[in-house]
This record gives C-alpha cells, sequence and structure tokens, in this order.
C-alpha cells in the first residue's frame, strides 16, 4: 500500500489542474456562454432529488474494503437532472441526464458517484475542456450545431467518438429507463492492497427506452420528474450497480477513449428508489473524488480538475451568485 500512495503522489505532482484559476476559467466560460442563473450549478442546472437504499451483494468484498460495498445496505439521496447549463431548458430537449448518488456510509461519511447517461467525455486535459466549452453556444437550444461540431472534432479528433454519440442522443422515455455511466475509471484496493482499474455503470431494472423525435414536443416541459412521480406512486425505481474491470490495454487517464468490449462486468450491489426528497432547496454538493477508504481516483486530469470546478460552482450556487 505504501508504494501506491507513493506512486499517487508522484502523479499529483506531475498535475497542474489543482490551479484554482483555470477551474475558476472554466466556470466563466459556461457563464459567458449560457448566462448565469443565481442558485443554480454552472452544469446540469435543473435536478430533481429522491431518497432511496443501496443494498451491496458482497462481489465486490474481494476487490475493495469500501464500507458501502461490503454486506450493509446504505441510505442513499439520488439526484437525476439535465445537462444543460440553463435551468429553464424543457427536459427534452436536453439529451444527455445525469444520475448523482450520494452514499451515507455506515461510518457517518459519505460517499459520491456521478454518473451520465453517455459512456464518454469529450476531452481528455481540462484546458481542451475550456476551449471546446465554447461549443455549448452551438447548443443553447438544446442539440449541437453541426457546423460547430465539425470544427471541434478537427481540432480535438480524441473527441469525435463522445461528440457523435451526442449527436445521436434521443431524450428518454424516463429517468428509470436510461443505463448511466460513470465515464472515469477508479482504483478499487482491497485488503490486501491490491489495486484494479474499474468504471461504474448503473442498468435501470425498468430497461431502456428512449423518446421518438415525433414525441420530443409533446412532452410537458418537467415531463421526467412528472413521470418519476407517478412511477414511485406505483413501485419503488430499481437499478443494478455493475463494475467493469479494466483490462491491461485498458486507460485509466482518457476519459474519451471506451474500454475494450470484451471486459468483465461484475453486478456488486442494488439500488431501490422509494421516494422524491423532501428536501425543498437543493444545497447538495456532488464530487466524483469525494469517495471512502478502498476506492482510489484514476490519473485521469478531468476527474480531479472537475474537483475543483465544481467547488467553484458550488460557492457560487450557495451564495446566490
Amino acid at each position: 500500500m505504501d508504494s501506491n500512495l507513493k506512486r499517487w503522489g508522484e502523479v499529483l505532482e506531475g498535475m497542474d489542474d489543482f490551479k484554482p484559476e483555470l477551474a475558476r476559467e472554466a466556470v466563466n466560460v459556461i457563464e459567458n456562454v449560457a448566462g448565469t442563473y443565481p442558485g443554480y450549478r454552472r452544469a446540469h442546472a435543473r435536478g430533481y432529488v429522491y431518497e432511496g437504499v443501496f443494498t451491496p451483494n458482497g462481489k465486490a468484498s474481494p476487490l475493495t474494503v469500501a464500507p458501502h460495498f461490503q454486506d450493509e445496505a446504505v441510505p442513499v439521496i439520488i439526484r437525476f437532472s439535465n445537462s444543460s447549463p440553463i435551468p429553464s431548458h424543457p427536459d427534452a430537449i436536453s439529451p444527455v441526464k445525469g444520475m448523482a448518488v450520494k452514499f451515507q456510509l455506515p461510518n457517518g461519511e459519505e460517499s459520491d458517484l456521478i454518473t451520465v447517461t453517455i459512456p464518454l467525455f469529450f476531452a481528455k486535459t481540462p484546458e481542451a475542456f475550456v476551449d471546446i466549452a465554447d461549443f455549448f453556444k452551438a447548443a443553447k437550444e438544446g442539440f449541437p450545431n453541426l457546423k460547430e461540431l465539425a470544427k471541434i472534432m478537427w481540432k480535438y479528433p480524441e473527441s469525435k467518438a463522445s461528440l457523435q454519440m451526442l449527436k445521436e442522443m434521443r431524450s428518454p422515455a424516463s429517468f428509470s429507463m436510461c443505463q448511466y455511466y460513470s465515464i472515469h475509471a477508479f482504483y478499487f484496493i482491497n485488503v490486501e492492497g491490491m489495486r484494479q482499474a474499474i468504471k461504474y455503470e448503473w442498468v435501470p431494472d425498468a430497461g431502456l427506452s428512449m423518446l421518438e423525435k415525433k414525441e420530443v414536443a409533446k412532452q410537458a416541459p418537467e415531463y421526467l420528474d412528472e413521470e418519476m412521480e407517478e412511477r414511485l406512486k406505483q413501485c419503488p425505481v430499481g437499478f443494478k450497480l455493475n463494475i467493469q474491470i479494466g483490462g491491461e490495454n485498458d486507460p485509466t487517464d482518457d476519459p474519451t477513449t471506451a474500454w475494450s468490449e470484451d471486459k468483465q462486468v461484475i453486478t456488486i450491489g442494488h439500488l431501490m428508489i422509494y421516494r422524491k426528497s423532501a428536501v425543498s432547496k437543493d444545497t447538495l454538493m456532488f464530487d466524483p473524488t469525494n469517495i471512502p477508504e478502498g476506492i482510489e481516483c484514476s490519473e485521469d486530469r478531468i476527474l480531479h480538475f472537475r474537483h475543483s470546478a465544481y467547488a467553484v460552482s458550488y460557492e457560487r450556487r450557495i451564495n446566490n451568485k
């Protein structure tokens, strides 16, 4: 374990992504492009908060000592969201959705898992993210402008796969009928100190369902929240939590590149969502680097950059800026 910590320290020393200036620049760019909406997140601005329980099945315990992946069920807070930085955007025209889960750990601490409905990210580095953020100008009405999309693909060829996916995405019929991906790799650490690269994915019990193009215009602005409330009156909403096991050639530092298709997948637990949260104002902060003993962040620069950028967004949000 000591050698792992030393190695990780060396990785951190080589990164410059923790400079607050770059995080502030990224948030400023989003505000300049999309506008400023006091009290809202700078991305995934509108969301809906629910409560549930996560029950691990013990299959992750040989790989990690993380307390919520052992044998004890834990309460969770779940936030489903639109990806748009504009809170007034109707659900139907913001095709990428988010699912952030906050695990209430047995020791009183918390751990966050942030996932979205697209498996790849569009930027490999924080600098590229800031540059590509101008692309949001073309997506103010939800879907991207094809000319702007072509420009980005030429300048950042590593972004092509995710932006092509974005171009082809349709809005879901329900938050409960999406598959959500962590995008970033993490390391599970077991009791012997062995490290295993993994990625997460939530798989819905209800199956997958997307809206047809002709159905989009018929939807109410907040149809996904309305649909979820009606669904929860009938029964809880469930998701399996899977981990993808990284292989020798699967990159852990590049969220723009997919892992090999023959990767091993293990189901490590199940989430049940029971009700909408009674919290009237969303003051929650979800941070993808907020993880307990038994899990480590990978070398992915975007993953660490998100920690800094989210902190800037949170500070402005809670101060109603």
